[in-house]
């Protein structure tokens, strides 16, 4: 399809050449399904089987037999075919632009650059060395050219980032090292390759290399205008009819229409229009319902329809059966040997330079084999030189069946490394207390109702201060499933299902909508979006499957209660919410927040801004949960505009010890370790103040205040001063039984999901007047009762 020539049979069609197109597209997506039935199991993602379906299908099986070959590959289907390929290629590029994290891929583009420049240039040199050999079977050394070498490097060098993507998503290692290096520097190769293709081609159709320039430059020129039309057109759609979520359908169609339109203009003009469709996408604005919408429509049938099809059709293409004698096997292996030996060369000795594990290395390079159409697009590209009766015979073909052998190899390697590492490649949490600063923290924030939704995006928004403190957040609403309704998955809610959609407090989706784009907007970090459909009895499950697919640090929740206008709490009508919260508590796979909203009152939390100054305390008494809230407050103290006071409160009796441990932080920690009471507990409390109050407090970025208290009415007194002076309390769930600074404290507690300071601050007892930020790590042991 994608620019390749197929044997044709016969002189007339047999059949409508439309049908045997909507024919064959079926036939791959059933015969990929029975593949992953099998393959699911083995732990090999979707794209595996759906090109061995193109295999079945293609020449090299099923259309061996001469009337299925007379029904796919009538004289008119080629250009079917092609068109075919065409469109869903550039739906798939602009989706992909459409799905990029620019600010990630700003973070990951230094590590990117360097593992591409591996995979690019270790393969380049041994695609140029083999070129002659390769030439030499097929035909006479006579027609080797420069270009045959400039050829054999590229389709050597790519790698196809839309089945890279793919394989990364369905191995769920998005959210991780691997996976984004894997997605930005297949995306880097590609983008290179293709910037290589299209100068070769400008350059190759003119009659002159300043001509071809000339031409290039031109196009990119109008490739740049239109790119900033479609982004000033998404501009202002989304700030009309705001009151709506979404685009209409015909708004949809029409934005789409144009966008292929303009693709297929690019194409008849000579101009390969890959790279155009994904700026396209790349430069659309990702706050506003444009982007939004566009990613809802387009998912699904590019999930279900696009890609498989695209990816069987790799499949398709191959002919082995013709190739099957030992000459044409030996240069499939010094082909496949140059492809997989360079990308893993160049890309492990990258991986040594980053101080990536050699394993993990390994298996970057694996993914970076993988190879699609971008390959077929340079072998079609000699078509129009002299080269063309040698590019379409033996050595066409031969490409075609290496690229084949190659990506199967490398998917399946690839994969099986990964299921047999789980330990190593699977989801492993990290508590925050561990993790460096400098990580990147991955957040999954819950929201039952928009309510709480300015409040969550606010404490999202107090973590985005800094680049050297990075967030990858996605906000998920839940939503309960009526007992009569079948399940749905994360995202498959179309915003057309009102009922559900709106609720008993108007429409949900315009102002959840609307909090998200405020946030994208003021901070410029994308805030992924989605939904979680199921009954209460079970929605813990979806919430903690989705953290382990996302690698997430944290789970933020809402809690079920809200404030009223007189500023007490009242208990959402829906008693499910707080069973669902208990439930990931004791069930999730990592750390657990629950977020006490307080946004009615004057202090209430937004996104930090220039003009307006967040006052957030951290409240530490001791203890893992503690120590898990004050290393997550850590990464909002570096926000220019949060101002974070951490309070320590410290048992009276030990004043003085304490006292001495603070002056001595500076000078010397093992005096600050000798000091316990309480064994292994006190010492990692210790060291932890220690650490945190040199690297923050002593550079004036974080206050920090002792508070000095005999029992639990002392502290009540002190929680009670401080009431109305901050936005947002962080504490410790903390299961302090023991301690006596919160002696008595629990003979009033209403909620134990929030330890006993989280449910004194959250009390209308109390007023305070800030939200609560309750923390749990892990590995703590839950105090709440089973259902």
């Amino acid at each position: 399809m994608a620019g390749s020539e197929i044997d044709i049979c016969g002189d007339e069609d047999t059949f409508n050449p439309v049908f045997s197109m909507g024919t064959q597209m079926f036939c791959l997506l059933v015969i990929a399904q029975l593949f992953q039935l099998v393959l699911k199991p083995l732990g090999q993602p979707g794209p595996i089987a759906q090109i061995l379906a193109g295999v079945v299908l293609g020449p090299t099986a099923l259309s061996n037999i001469s009337f299925v070959r007379d029904f796919f590959l009538m004289k008119s289907s080629a250009e079917y075919y092609k068109t075919a390929t065409m469109v869903g290629r550039q739906i798939i590029m602009f989706m992909m632009g459409l799905q990029m994290d620019i600010p990630s891929m700003r973070r990951h583009l230094r590590p990117s650059l360097k593992v591409t420049l591996g995979s690019i240039i270790a393969p380049s040199i041994l695609g140029a060395a083999i070129s002659p050999y390769i030439v030499s079977q097929v035909a006479t050394l006579s027609v080797y050219q420069f270009t045959t070498a400039i050829i054999f490097m590229l389709i050597i060098a790519n790698t196809a980032s839309p089945l890279v993507v793919r394989m990364v998503s369905e191995l769920k290692l998005t959210s991780t090292r691997l996976g984004q290096l894997a997605t930005y520097s297949s995306l880097i190769n590609d983008m290179f390759c293709l910037i290589m293709l299209v100068l070769w081609s400008a350059i190759a159709s003119a009659k002159g290399t300043a001509e071809g320039i000339g031409k290039l430059i031109g196009a990119t020129v109008v490739d740049l205008v239109v790119t900033f039309l479609f982004n000033r057109a998404a501009i202002f759609v989304n700030n009309s009819h705001r009151e709506r979520s979404y685009l209409t359908n015909a708004e949809v169609l029409f934005t789409l229409a144009v966008f292929i339109v303009y693709a297929n203009v690019n194409e008849s003009l000579g101009q390969n229009s890959m790279l155009p469709c994904f700026f396209v996408g790349l430069m659309l604005p990702r706050d506003g319902k444009t982007t939004r919408t566009l990613l809802l429509k387009l998912s699904y049938p590019v999930y279900v329809f696009v890609l498989p099809i695209y990816f069987g059709y790799i499949g398709f293409q191959a002919d082995i059966l013709n190739l099957w004698n030992l000459r044409s096997a030996a240069m499939m292996v010094a082909i496949s040997a140059a492809i997989i030996g360079g990308k893993i060369g160049g890309t492990l000795l990258a991986c040594r330079q980053l101080k990536i594990p050699p394993l993990e290395g390994l298996v970057l390079a694996l993914l970076l084999c993988i190879k699609g159409f971008t390959d077929l697009l340079v072998i079609d590209m000699a078509a129009p030189r002299a080269e063309r009766a040698l590019w379409y015979s033996e050595i066409y073909r031969l490409f075609l069946a290496a690229i084949l052998i190659n990506t199967l190899i490398a998917g399946f390697i690839a994969t099986f490394i990964l299921n047999t590492n789980s330990r190593t490649f699977g989801f492993r949490h990290v508590a925050i207390e561990v993790q460096s600063p400098e990580s990147e923290l991955i957040i999954l924030s819950c929201v039952h109702n928009p309510r709480h939704v300015w409040t969550m995006v606010g404490l999202i928004g107090t973590l985005t201060g800094s680049e050297q403190t990075p967030v990858l957040p996605t906000l998920v609403q839940l939503i309960e499933l009526p007992a009569t309704t079948n399940d749905l998955t994360f995202n498959e809610q179309d915003e057309e299902d009102e009922e559900l959609l709106k609720g008993p407090y108007g429409n949900d989706a315009v102002e959840i909508n609307d909090a998200v784009d405020d946030f994208v907007a003021k901070t410029g970090v994308t805030l992924r979006e989605g939904k979680i459909v199921s009954p209460y009895t079970s929605m813990y499950e979806d919430v903690c499957n989705l953290a382990e697919d996302l690698h997430s640090s944290v789970i933020i929740l809402s809690f079920h209660k809200h404030q009223r206008i007189d500023g007490r709490m009242e208990s959402d009508k829906r008693e499910g919410i707080r069973t669902t919260n208990q439930k990931i508590l004791r069930h999730a796979p990592c750390s657990v927040a629950i977020l006490v909203d307080k946004g009615g009152t004057a202090g209430s939390l937004q996104v930090p801004v220039q003009d307006f100054v967040q006052q957030v305390a951290t409240l530490f008494f001791g203890g893992p949960d503690d120590r898990e809230a004050l290393a997550y407050s850590r990464r909002i103290g570096v926000h220019p505009h949060v101002n974070l006071t951490v309070i320590r409160f410290v048992y009276a009796p030990t004043r003085e010890r304490d006292s001495a441990i603070n002056i001595a932080t500076a000078k010397d920690d093992e005096d600050f370790m000798s000091i316990s009471t309480d064994a292994n507990e006190r010492d990692m409390d210790s060291a932890f103040i220690s650490d945190f109050f040199n690297r923050y407090v002593t550079s004036g970025q974080i206050g920090f205040v002792e508070k000095y208290v005999n029992h639990g009415a002392d502290t009540v007194s002190v929680l009670k001063d401080m009431g109305d002076m901050y936005s947002l309390f962080i504490v410790g769930k903390g299961g302090r039984d023991d301690c006596p600074m919160t002696t008595g404290l629990s003979d009033w507690e209403e909620c134990p999901e929030l330890g006993k300071i989280g449910d004194l601050l959250a009390s209308s007892d109390l007023y305070a007047a800030g939200s609560i930020l309750v923390i749990q790590q892990r590995s703590s042991t839950s105090e709440l009762p089973d259902d």
